[in-house]
């Protein structure tokens, strides 16, 4: 059964804002170890949005890609398996 396109943007979603507050609070650690010391907490907070948005725009397009090529994929097997 194949995932809804709902069930892929909310799956993706989910991913990325998870890894939105573990990168959130990445670069409050690792941007100053790169001299970006004058970075405030809102325009890490702006980065990581537009960040978020590009991931979630990829990883929902990646998530349709593979769910329809499973399905295609399925499908081919289906055809060569010799009935009983």
């Amino acid at each position: 059964m194949s995932q809804t396109r709902l069930g892929s943007l909310a799956e993706a979603v989910i991913n990325v804002l998870i890894g939105f507050g573990i990168n959130f609070a990445a670069n409050l650690i690792v941007l100053p170890l790169f001299g970006f010391t004058s970075l405030t907490l809102h325009d890490n907070f702006l980065i990581g949005l537009i960040y978020t948005a590009i991931s979630v725009v990829r990883s929902y397009a990646i998530r349709r890609w593979f769910n329809q090529y499973i399905v295609r994929a399925a499908a081919r097997l289906a055809s060569l398996k010799e009935p009983k």
